[in-house]
């Protein structure tokens, strides 16, 4: 990247001034920032008034001896001292025809850093097996999957994981309303309802009423009869639960896959209950003082920690708490060797991250390697209007239905396109409007443009040559100019998305690759008489074409060949 090769150079003009100026030991390395108007450079650094107090002189005065001192190079046009120290930085052309070499090198492969060696865990999404995903998981989901997408650009090792409560009273409630939903389809429904209404039974119990627990119902009777009936009462409620559980698990599944999100693992509360994980969780807190009893309970000191209260392990009933399974499941993460765990949380979990870094100081692992990525709400809208939603109630919009209405990539995009730390609004009816406006409609269209220019080059005979004979050269107009540093620019864009853990700068990116492609095409016409310009802007396409697909799949949105408004 340009912006390694300029700290390199400045770092060496520093070194070579620093005798000068009286410089010894350890020096900084330069940071480089754009000015944000273009007759201050396409760089700036502030090298110098970081070292001018131990130097004993003004900043100007050393950013002129840096400035003085540094060696030539291919890719700078000129230096400047602006301000009161700041070296501006003119660069060449040239370095833009060389990112276009390197795109054309690399394919899908640019921008895509060596492996780190560090194995990340993120989990998301891990709705408990209570129904069917609705739009309220929309953005965890679309969240999680960017930022492994990113992470994995990034060089990590990544390791995609749904956890989710498959026991406790949650999932007790599904079951007694999956029970009584089969046995409703038997006629045996007073066997639960004591002569009470399905409606009102479900309401004491503040059980499910959406009418996926009567599929459920239904497929279970299908696959297994009428035997489930006849089991004794707790055997009976345990099968159906695991039955329906089973069956809501599938359908969150296909949702997912058709979301474009897909898992490497999925581990269960029960999963770690059975192991023994969260007995072993609870022992390891007690050993390090970090557990007591009280009030017939057990106890973590959580107030140790920061919290603003000691949190229940175990209740007074003998029933190990979701923040028991908390603890056992940070066992169980680092014990399969990940350097790094990330939960993608919403809003609510707020309170959480200071309990569960503090679970992880008292269990012995490092606090640092838990990372909470912390996502606020979305509020859906149809034209305008709130959409309701109670999973309970059942009057919800699912995923299936939003997937369905507008699309999984112009979902994920809207959705990617706000910072996580900010609530969004999601209006249905103008996400789904396949216009300019829309932004994914605006980028893909763009890649699509891209196709069809180069489909209707080989369609005219135009065969593009390799990219050593061709004289990029003469790509100078401003618009090809504009479009090659927005390319430039991705790489370290990644990056920094990776660590901010911030896909909706790769969205804006995408974006912004697509407007300044779509400016080059109002300006530049790409197949003309002049063959050697015809063939660098072919290559020009060509690698703006695979960055925005790079960028898409950054954000698990698709790069089509052909749209409706598909031209040449």
């Amino acid at each position: 990247m340009i912006e390694d090769d300029l700290r390199a150079w400045l770092r060496s003009g520093l070194e070579a001034a620093a005798p000068r100026l009286g410089l010894d030991g350890d020096l900084p390395e330069p940071e480089l920032m754009e000015p944000r108007q273009k007759e201050h450079g396409d760089f700036a650094t502030n090298v110098a008034l970081a070292v001018a107090g131990r130097a004993g002189a003004p900043p100007r005065r050393v950013a002129e001896t840096i400035a003085a001192a540094l060696p030539q190079a291919p890719f700078v046009r000129a230096v400047e001292v602006a301000g009161p120290g700041f070296i501006n930085v003119f660069l060449t052309e040239a370095w833009l025809y060389d990112v276009l070499r390197r795109i054309a090198e690399e394919g899908d492969r640019f921008a895509r850093a060596p492996r780190t060696g560090r194995r990340v865990q993120v989990e998301f999404v891990s709705a408990n097996p209570t129904g069917p995903l609705h739009v309220g998981h929309a953005r965890n989901a679309v969240l999680g999957d960017a930022i492994a997408r990113l992470l994995d650009a990034a060089g990590d090792d990544v390791e995609r994981e749904y956890y989710y409560n498959d026991a406790g009273g949650q999932m007790d409630k599904f079951g007694l309303s999956v029970e009584v939903r089969y046995l409703q389809l038997l006629g045996r429904e007073d066997e639960v309802t004591g002569g009470r209404s399905v409606e009102q039974y479900l309401d004491d119990i503040s059980g499910y009423k959406g009418t996926y627990v009567i599929a459920y119902a239904e497929d279970i009777r299908f696959e297994a009869g009428d035997a489930p009936a006849d089991l004794s009462s707790e055997e009976r409620l345990a099968r159906l639960r695991e039955e329906g559980a089973r069956r809501a698990m599938d359908d969150i599944r296909a949702t997912l896959a058709a979301f474009n999100v897909g898992f490497d693992s999925y581990v269960s509360e029960a999963d770690l209950a059975a192991a023994g994980d969260i007995d072993e969780a609870i022992e390891r807190l007690r050993k390090s003082g970090d557990a007591y009893e009280a009030e017939g309970a057990v106890w973590f000191r959580s107030t140790s920690y920061g919290d603003d209260k000691d949190r229940v392990l175990v209740r007074s009933t003998g029933l190990h708490t979701y923040f028991a399974a908390d603890c056992a499941y940070l066992i169980h993460k680092f014990g399969r060797g990940f350097d790094r765990a990330i939960y993608v949380w919403g809003a609510d979990h707020h309170g959480d991250v200071v309990r569960v870094r503090g679970a992880a100081q008292a269990l012995g692992l490092d606090p640092s390697a838990v990372e909470m990525v912390i996502y606020q709400w979305v509020s859906f809208l149809r034209g305008g209007e709130p959409v309701p939603m109670s999973k309970r109630d059942g009057t919800f919009l699912s995923l299936d239905e939003l997937i369905d209405e507008v699309g999984t990539d112009a979902a994920r995009f809207h959705l990617l396109l706000f910072s996580s730390d900010h609530t969004m609004r999601f209006d249905i009816d103008e996400v789904k409007r396949q216009s300019m406006e829309n932004p994914v409609y605006y980028v893909q269209y763009g890649h699509a443009r891209i196709a069809s220019i180069l489909r209707t080059a080989e369609d005219s005979g135009v065969s593009i040559r390799p990219i050593d004979e061709v004289d990029l050269d003469r790509l100078v107009d401003p618009a090809e100019i504009e479009l090659l540093r927005g390319l430039a620019d991705v790489p370290a864009t990644i990056i920094t998305a990776a660590e901010l853990r911030a896909p909706h700068r790769i969205a804006h990116a995408a974006q912004d690759v697509a407007a300044r492609f779509h400016r080059f095409y109002t300006d530049c016409r790409v197949v003309s008489d002049d063959e050697e310009l015809t063939q660098a802007r072919l290559w020009l396409c060509r690698a703006s074409k695979t960055v925005l697909a790079m960028l898409l799949g950054l954000v698990g949105v698709s790069a089509p060949e052909r749209m409706d408004r598909d031209d040449g």
